[in-house]
């Protein structure tokens, strides 16, 4: 007789609710997660435990002046939920209701456990399970949940608290001081003076939007990065979804989009010198050959070895171009009491300073991880296909790319947790546990020099030599990897528990599966 684990049957305390699949975090991973669970292992229970009391994450979080994805809607979107709306390049509030009207439409948002902050997860080999411990409400009142299997969906950087240096003389300001993971809901800029601190993805969001009612919105930077512009709208996919049914036009445009990013990848890497010969062009050609774009636009590195930085119909170049917006390529010296005084002596006035500095980088969430009760740090691992971590059972995160878009990991992550999950069901496994390799080299998880990336390089995993410890932030790699490889490829280790095997059960045996008896 073959043994069937039933993880919905398995007996918990009275006291500790048990679940199938525990998912930690409500935003756009958390909800995809969700629906992939629902679609493909529909027999397995779950709770997602969400931080905040509202769903959305990130684009809840962030409510600075023109927030907005610098990925295009078709591969930032979900792959089963097409993005219908004309703009491609989308605002946060229209992501937000995105993620928010598919966590309803697929019930999703039923399962949702709001203000539960994970604090830490302990995994006890002989049942095969995860105890979480949490608190939730303004009370902190600690909650103990179990699960077979956790699924850590919270992003990569800390809420409460974002990345802020401390300058010099900045207590003289007599003005305001705004990060913009913060931004006060009342703040009044029109006709003020505002000066951007800051060249990344935030600074080149907030200067065009800010300079629409401000004096003047004046960038400060230490060094130039990669800007291009491209169109807001998609002419291509709203041709297609005219003419073709909704799902069909968006999965087109998914590929083409997904193609396109992976050529331009792979051209900047190979090809440095004539990318950037190029990026450069496009922003000779906003701007005029009168404008300092090699002091102002031309950075010191190569393309993509940090993100590039999009302006969605080049409103960034025409605030400049209108004179509502201005670059200065400088280093800040001090502040004084009415705005900053640089190094090259110049002086700039302000109202308003927003340190667009940056996200302070966390690894899920700071919780804090046990393994039969040896306190285990997940820096110290190597990284499993990306989305595991070495000698750690029945935990995965998703952790999407810095070249392309979030979600399109997000999904993959998501529908190779359900493939393990179906395959340990299959066999009667309880435990999935991705084994170390003694002969693999280690190197630093992520090769970008974006300050945000190398403040936080040793809070997270690192990656190996050899599959299927590399990290490609390649999207066709991965989908062969993680839809179509092989989920028993000799690295993955499963086990059962024997608390949890039926009594006098025959134990399965099936030879396409490395077994062994968990202690």
């Amino acid at each position: 007789m073959r043994c069937q684990i039933h993880f919905d049957n398995v007996e918990t305390d009275t006291t500790t609710a048990h679940y199938d699949v525990l998912i930690v975090g409500a935003g756009l991973s958390g909800i995809g997660a969700a629906y992939h669970l629902q679609a493909r292992c529909p027999t397995r229970t779950y709770v997602i435990l969400e931080g905040r009391d509202a769903i959305g994450g990130t684009w809840d979080l962030f409510r600075y002046p023109g927030i907005r994805s610098d990925s295009d809607m078709h591969t930032l979107g979900y792959s089963f939920r097409p993005w219908t709306e004309a703009k491609a390049i989308a605002d946060g509030p229209s992501i937000l209701r995105y993620v928010r009207d598919t966590a309803r439409e697929y019930g999703i948002d039923q399962h949702i456990r709001f203000g539960h902050h994970v604090k830490r997860a302990s995994w006890s080999s002989a049942e095969a399970r995860w105890t979480i411990e949490a608190v939730r409400g303004p009370n902190k009142e600690p909650v103990r949940i179990t699960c077979n299997f956790l699924l850590m969906c919270c992003g990569y950087y800390n809420y409460a608290e974002g990345y802020r240096p401390e300058f010099p003389g900045e207590a003289r300001f007599q003005g305001t001081f705004v990060h913009p993971q913060f931004w006060p809901e009342k703040l009044d800029y029109e006709n003020k003076r505002v000066v951007v601190i800051g060249s990344g993805a935030t600074a080149v969001t907030l200067v065009p939007e800010m300079a629409k009612k401000a004096a003047h919105v004046t960038m400060l930077q230490r060094s130039p990065t990669y800007v291009v512009s491209r169109p807001a709208e998609d002419r291509i996919a709203n041709g297609l979804r005219r003419i073709l049914p909704e799902k069909l036009a968006y999965g087109l445009t998914r590929w083409k989009n997904v193609l396109l990013s992976i050529l331009i990848y792979k051209l900047s890497r190979k090809m440095p010198e004539r990318v950037k010969k190029l990026l450069i062009g496009q922003v000779r050609e906003h701007l005029g050959h009168d404008y300092d774009v090699e002091t102002h636009f031309t950075p010191r590195y190569n393309p993509w070895d940090q993100r590039v930085c999009l302006v969605p119909d080049a409103d960034m170049f025409d605030a400049i171009k209108q004179g509502r917006a201005s670059v200065v390529t400088d280093q800040l010296e001090t502040f004084t009491e009415k705005g900053l005084a640089l190094r090259s002596g110049q002086q700039l006035e302000a109202d308003i300073v927003v340190t667009a500095t940056g996200l302070k980088l966390q690894l899920l969430s700071d919780v804090e991880f046990s393994i039969d009760g040896e306190r285990r740090d997940l820096s110290k691992t190597l990284s499993y296909k990306a989305m595991m971590f070495s000698d750690v059972p029945n935990l995965a995160y998703t952790f999407g790319y810095t070249n392309a878009s979030w979600t399109l990991k997000a999904d993959l992550t998501s529908e190779y947790v359900c493939r393990l999950l179906n395959h340990m069901e299959r066999y009667g496994a309880t435990t999935c546990t991705p084994r170390r390799d003694p002969t693999v080299e280690e190197r630093p998880f992520l090769d970008f020099s974006s300050g945000y990336v190398q403040r936080a390089l040793e809070l997270l995993p690192k990656q190996g030599s050899k599959r299927p410890w590399r990290l490609y932030q390649n999207y066709l790699l991965d989908l062969f990897t993680l839809r179509f490889g092989k989920v028993d490829d000799g690295t993955m280790e499963f086990s059962r528990a024997p608390k949890l095997l039926t009594a006098g059960a025959e134990e399965p045996q099936p030879e396409a599966m490395r077994t062994r008896e968990a202690v």
